[in-house]
């Protein structure tokens, strides 16, 4: 088994990427370490620098070491025109204000399903995420042209998603439900996360993806997009839980109290590093 870990240079390490390298690590599959860089406006090479560093001193060693997204420029590009050769891809000109006044359906500005323990962020069972954005179709038919300045959308069909997660059991989705007709390259030109996650996951010939429970909504979406880009067999997924700032929120790269070259200058042992994240997840 291949597994991967996919840190984002935009910010240093913190203790829940370490409890998510706790996950990988620990699932007895190879890793294959990927730097996701496709947010080009808010990575930088310090942070990149840092992850090797920080994952140095903790103990985790990738088996394989796959580069950075923004050097897989033509992978992608392939990958869309598999997509467009189906008539799946067209060009969008509305913007996320735009898309969100709208009027995302009510379920998507509710933090949690009616009956749900406000108090503790649960794992959704398909339906729309907490404050997901819907995209309601309107440049469908537009014929814009598939160029540069426009963003790039793929049309989603209804349909459920059923997967059997590796934690939290059997699951259903429907990504146009969900989220509609969703974004794999923005206006600026950059690849968005859910398009090149699932073309990398495929060509690295990923079989488990471990990542938190507050991406179990992307699921859905990228098992969708991987069989119409052409992968047969969808990966494992393992959704762990996270560590919680408040009930509500999740550690952030800004919670400079948490990241590992923090807590190393305040003489923090590896362990200690370690230990602290399976005590400080939410169950």
């Amino acid at each position: 088994m291949l597994t991967r870990f996919a840190p984002a240079p935009t910010g240093w390490l913190h203790l829940g990427h370490v409890l998510n390298a706790e996950y990988v690590w620990g699932s007895g599959a190879r890793v294959l370490l990927r730097i996701e860089d496709h947010d080009r406006d808010r990575s930088r090479p310090e942070y990149e620098a840092g992850i090797y560093q920080d994952l140095e001193w903790l103990g985790y060693r990738p088996d394989i070491i796959a580069g950075r997204q923004s050097d897989r420029d033509d992978v992608y590009r392939e990958a869309i025109e598999i997509l467009r050769a189906q008539g799946l891809v067209y060009a969008c000109d509305c913007t996320r204000s735009e898309i969100g006044s709208g009027g995302a359906p009510a379920a998507a500005r509710a933090a949690t399903h009616a009956g749900d323990d406000e108090a503790t962020p649960k794992p959704l069972r398909g339906g729309v995420g907490p404050y997901e954005l819907r995209y309601s179709g309107r440049c469908r038919n537009r014929g814009l042209p598939l160029v540069d300045g426009y963003g790039w959308r793929v049309r989603t069909d209804p349909g459920v998603e059923r997967f059997i997660d590796e934690r939290l059991g059997p699951q259903e989705q429907d990504p146009l439900r969900q989220c509609g007709d969703f974004l794999v390259r923005d206006r600026r030109g950059n690849w968005t996360y859910q398009f090149a996650v699932t073309v990398d996951d495929w060509r690295q010939e990923i079989d488990l993806v471990v990542r938190g429970v507050d991406l179990l909504p992307s699921t859905g979406r990228q098992i969708r997009l991987a069989r119409l880009l052409g992968r047969e067999r969808p990966p494992a997924f393992l959704h762990h839980p996270l560590i919680m700032k408040s009930p509500h929120q999740k550690l952030s790269k800004s919670d400079r109290d948490t990241g590992v070259r923090d807590l190393r200058a305040r003489g923090w042992t590896r362990e200690q590093v370690r230990a602290a994240v399976q005590s400080g997840a939410q169950r």
